[in-house]
């Protein structure tokens, strides 16, 4: 098969890695606007299956004339380009998959155009990062398990190996992302009713193997499609893992208006964003630099099965690749869209739409697939009638 890859960002680079040490995949495609960084890239990883590309991802004439020569296309650029890659993989009549976006409701807009999809023959699947796409997975395979779902609690966390303070926190991802899942609302079904609730509220404490105490609180977006996939169980929530004490200081930022999009103060007769000088301020606090970090996750869905409450819990603690200096997040997000990818490439999911990944993604298969990647996922069932774990 042949994969096309936007973006030559970290995500990009790392599933580009990925394709390459794949036998099924034969050529890849390395698009990125600046093609001195994509063919850096290329340079590095030094195989002959990939060739670097200059692609305007915004001038859909670009986009359609890269995206056609490839069988599926993985969308590792910001969420603000889902849309048109979306709609340009249906124009031209090639699978995508990306890494989601439900900030401003991105990848509701990409769900909208499944019936294009269903006739064009294409199979687009969004949110295939960690959180969305492997939690959505995950608690996919737990409920196919389940007679009826009632619960589904979902926990991950990017976090430092080594806490340093003042926030015990490096960023592995976009720190605007995060400011946004921090500000904005967070979607949960309680007691079978959707709602929102403040994010960094209702802290808990949790205990992974080979960590001290860690804290875990709400925060937006990190439910994407499941209240669509699950609109009838009691209780779906999302919760970010951090060290303790993280929640009630990035509160006080909230709080005094630092992390709002749409806030202004005049200064000096200028017009200025709290959050751009926030962002500024935090840049060389929160830099991981050559630091170890951790990505820790915990699925727990519960329901009934054969007449027994049963849940299904999965867990996983990834950590930094230090032979080729990839970080924790980088491995288990970039692994996980490249699976999926070569998932469609060969046939595994051949569904023709728009779907996301817990209605897609074969639960069984991914989790072997990536325990080939050293990112190993497992599984304990609890049945609570005799309260044995298997």
């Amino acid at each position: 098969m042949k994969v096309g890859v936007l973006g030559s960002g970290l995500m990009g680079k790392e599933a580009a890695r990925d394709l390459a040490a794949s036998e099924q995949v034969t050529a890849i495609g390395l698009a990125d606007i600046d093609l001195a960084r994509a063919q850096h890239v290329v340079n590095q990883l030094n195989s002959p299956k990939l060739t670097a590309f200059q692609v305007d991802a915004s001038n859909e004439t670009e986009l359609a004339q890269f995206m056609r020569q490839y069988d599926v296309i993985i969308n590792a650029l910001f969420y603000s380009f889902n849309e048109i890659v979306a709609r340009t993989a249906i124009q031209v009549g090639v699978n995508s998959v990306d890494l989601g976006g439900h900030i401003g409701h991105i990848t509701d807009k990409v769900l909208e155009m499944h019936e294009d999809a269903e006739v064009a023959g294409v199979t687009l699947i969004p949110d295939l990062g960690v959180a969305p796409g492997m939690i959505n997975i995950l608690s996919g395979y737990g409920a196919s398990k389940l007679d009826e779902v009632k619960s589904i609690r979902l926990f991950v966390g990017g976090i430092p190996v080594k806490p340093v303070p003042p926030l015990e926190y490096f960023h592995v991802f976009s720190m605007e992302g995060l400011l946004d899942h921090y500000t904005d609302p967070s979607l949960i079904i309680r007691n079978g009713l959707k709602q929102e609730i403040p994010s960094l509220s209702e802290v808990e404490r949790l205990h992974f193997e080979k960590f001290g105490p860690l804290e875990a609180f709400h925060t937006s977006g990190g439910t994407s499609t499941l209240p669509i996939s699950y609109p009838n169980v009691d209780t779906l929530e999302y919760k970010t893992i951090r060290y303790p004490g993280h929640a009630e200081k990035f509160k006080l930022l909230v709080d005094l208006n630092l992390t709002r999009n749409d806030y202004e103060v005049e200064l000096h007769g200028q017009k200025v964003k709290p959050r751009e000088v926030l962002l500024k301020v935090l840049d060389p606090i929160v830099e991981l630099g050559d630091r170890d970090d951790a990505v820790l996750l915990r699925v727990v869905v519960s329901g009934i099965k054969d007449g027994e409450e049963t849940t299904y819990e999965y867990e996983m603690a990834t950590f930094k690749d230090r032979e080729h200096n990839v970080t924790a997040m980088a491995r288990a997000t970039a692994n996980t869209i490249s699976v999926v990818a070569q998932m469609i490439g060969n046939g595994t999911i051949n569904k023709k739409g728009v779907y996301p990944p817990e209605r897609s993604v074969l639960g069984d298969i991914y989790i072997k697939e990536m325990a080939k990647r050293d990112v190993h996922i497992k599984e304990t069932v609890i049945k609570e009638d005799s309260k044995v774990k298997s």
